[in-house]
């Protein structure tokens, strides 16, 4: 289906003063022809009179559209163009307009419903009718760029390991015509996408970095990772999304991760292996800077002729800096007042 944008359209305005014109005239040709006699008078008030009664149809076909807002309309199912510019406009009366998605509110993932037409609510709420007590349905698409705010997922990343995501989907609809006419309800529609195409790159990626594991498919191992690499996995889940939305008409601006966690079941085990590999990686240091430093002191202590040691009172030297500098607690020093040997 090709989007077609009526542009020969007539000035709203112009049209609303020449029918209540008409109207005002049918009720003077009523009263006209009512005091004529003869045939003249009875077909001026028939016609005067037809158009009093059917001349409201005409009214139907005035439209009004703000900035970013389209009408896509239907002659007797027959799609016949679609109304994007902002103005008041009089098209054909018998012209409906079509928005499957009219009813349907984006909130977040698994919590899209298409709500039916009437939903019975307190007269004098916003958009209700206060005589029906019934919410009024706007067909009109908006142009504008809207955000999509998912639910958080329990996804397994490439590891197995259960993780907690959620993504935020900014986009617009560019072609009204296949965002009516190619899927049922186009905001469903993009919805689910976001789902399955979320699982999709997630599955893709370990939570941190992995070795041995390969998250671009080049069959070389890198360092790809969920909480390293967000920018790169937002990109890669905008465009899986983009390709399975192109024929809805809508355009994916931009996705970005918004929450990103372990699962509760296995998040107590993850810290615990994160403070681990914190803490070897800081006994590391650590032994290595103590390492250089008793290394540093003995060179110093022959350079300088300050004592002469042996091998065994070297490694007992050694051995109780490097006590003194890994330990987790001060050291209590013991001062020996006696000879080394």
């Amino acid at each position: 289906m090709t989007e077609k944008v009526i542009s020969k359209r007539q000035n709203g305005m112009a049209m609303l003063m020449l029918f209540i014109l008409l109207y005002l005239a049918s009720f003077a040709g009523c009263a006209i022809g009512s005091s004529m006699d003869g045939a003249a008078g009875i077909l001026l008030t028939i016609i005067s009179g037809i158009w009093a009664v059917v001349g409201w149809v005409p009214f139907l076909g005035l439209k009004v559209l703000k900035p970013q807002e389209a009408l896509v309309l239907t002659l007797f199912g027959k799609y016949v163009g679609t109304l994007k510019s902002e103005g008041f406009f009089w098209v054909n009366p018998f012209c409906v307009a079509v928005n499957p998605a009219a009813t349907t509110k984006l909130r977040q993932s698994g919590d899209v419903k298409n709500e039916t037409a009437k939903i019975a609510v307190s007269a004098g709420a916003d958009g209700i009718n206060p005589a029906t007590g019934y919410q009024k349905i706007d067909k009109r698409i908006s142009l504008k760029i809207m955000t999509l705010d998912n639910n958080k997922q329990k996804i397994n990343d490439c590891l197995g390991n259960p993780i907690e995501i959620g993504i935020a989907v900014i986009w617009k609809v560019t072609d009204t015509a296949k965002a009516v006419f190619e899927v049922d309800n186009y905001k469903e529609y993009l919805s689910l996408q976001c789902d399955t195409a979320l699982r999709n790159i997630v599955r893709l990626y370990p939570y941190d970095v992995a070795p041995n594991v390969d998250t671009t498919g080049d069959g070389i191992a890198d360092e790809g990772s969920l909480r390293g690499s967000s920018e790169i996995v937002a990109k890669r889940i905008r465009d899986e999304i983009q390709e399975k939305v192109t024929n809805a008409g809508i355009e994916i601006v931009e996705a970005r991760i918004t929450y990103l966690a372990y699962a509760p079941e296995i998040a107590a085990a993850m810290l615990q292996r994160q403070q681990a590999s914190a803490v070897v990686d800081a006994r590391k240091l650590i032994v290595d800077g103590a390492v250089g430093m008793v290394e540093m002191a003995l060179e110093q202590l022959s350079e300088k002729d300050v004592v002469e040691l042996d091998e065994e009172r070297k490694a007992a030297m050694v051995s109780n800096l490097l006590v003194v500098l890994c330990g987790n607690h001060d050291a209590q020093p013991i001062v020996n007042s006696g000879s080394l040997y």
